[in-house]
């Protein structure tokens, strides 16, 4: 069984990345302690996201995988099917997957059984780790085009609509790795 969570839908700027998280049922004993501290990303603080996601992808009873779908991509299929392309990507990295388990109520186009859980990334341990490996990854590759891009503060921000994005995109327009066919960004033309 993997599941399966994506970071980055919501962002006007950079990449969406989904996670697949597998964990070996004969091994699932040395994964006591962790099974009590991982939960939904959104509910973790960015230090307790960075301690995890170190323990979870050196953890020898879990196997992982990351896909990554760009901004160029998600502007020219939309974010939806960006986030399902880059599902499918994490799940190439998968050894013999059986079975999906899905944090929202879609499926992705893949040839096994699948089964989507709203707010799965609460209730099942894979996609909650799978939420903690999107979410850090994401995050540090924001991180690094802050430094690309230090007039968007996106180390602040990650790209999502807050104030202050809004408030450079007025002042700076669209930056390249900014979503063009999200409406805020297209209301945020460059003088």
């Amino acid at each position: 069984m993997v599941g399966l969570d994506e970071a980055g839908r919501g962002p006007l700027a950079g990449p969406v990345l989904a996670a697949a998280v597998s964990v070996n049922p004969k091994r699932v004993l040395k994964l006591s302690r962790l099974l009590k501290e991982v939960n939904d990303s959104k509910k973790l603080s960015a230090l307790k996201r960075e301690k995890l996601f170190k323990e979870i992808t050196k953890h020898p009873a879990i196997q992982w995988g990351l896909g990554k779908v760009s901004e160029k991509t998600i502007d020219r299929i939309n974010i939806f099917k960006a986030s399902q392309l880059a599902m499918k990507k994490a799940l190439k990295q998968i050894k013999k997957p059986d079975f999906l388990i899905l944090d929202g109520n879609f499926r992705i186009p893949y040839p096994l059984p699948q089964k989507p859980i709203i707010k799965a990334d609460q209730k099942v341990f894979s996609c909650a780790a799978a939420s903690i490996i999107a979410k850090v990854a994401r995050d540090r590759i924001m991180d690094g085009l802050s430094k690309k891009y230090p007039r968007y503060s996106f180390k602040k921000h990650k790209g999502y609509p807050t104030k202050l994005h809004f408030k450079e995109l007025l002042k700076h327009g669209p930056s390249k790795i900014h979503r063009k066919s999200f409406g805020p960004v297209k209301a945020c033309k460059i003088r």
